[in-house]
């Protein structure tokens, strides 16, 4: 049986979200399967400036014993490089899991 992951991302308030949402989870999803893992969950964040999602998937993390999480790029997390790397941290060291981030990678 494959490990499981938890998958994060923003959407853009555009009104493409459905759109732009499928996309990125399918992506997501395959880059998961290809390095062995199966996407559990896709948490997403629809409002601006909301973290109710990333809160929601930390809660998650903590209960269970998923310890991988995937996202498309560092973007996802917070525009602000600072805030982004205090994310990062926050799942690696202090949840103790593994972060994937999938920018660049194409199948």
């Amino acid at each position: 049986m494959r490990p499981a992951m938890f998958g994060y991302l923003r959407l853009s308030p555009s009104g493409e979200e459905s759109d732009e949402g499928h996309s990125m989870q399918s992506e997501l999803k395959d880059y998961a399967n290809r390095e062995g893992f199966t996407l559990e969950r896709v948490f997403t964040e629809n409002a601006p400036g909301s973290e109710h999602a990333f809160f929601s998937m930390v809660e998650k993390l903590k209960g269970s014993d998923v310890k991988n999480v995937i996202v498309p790029s560092l973007w996802h997390f917070a525009r602000l490089p600072g805030l982004q790397e205090a994310m990062r941290q926050h799942i690696e060291r202090e949840i103790g899991a593994r972060l994937w981030i999938v920018q660049g990678v194409r199948g």
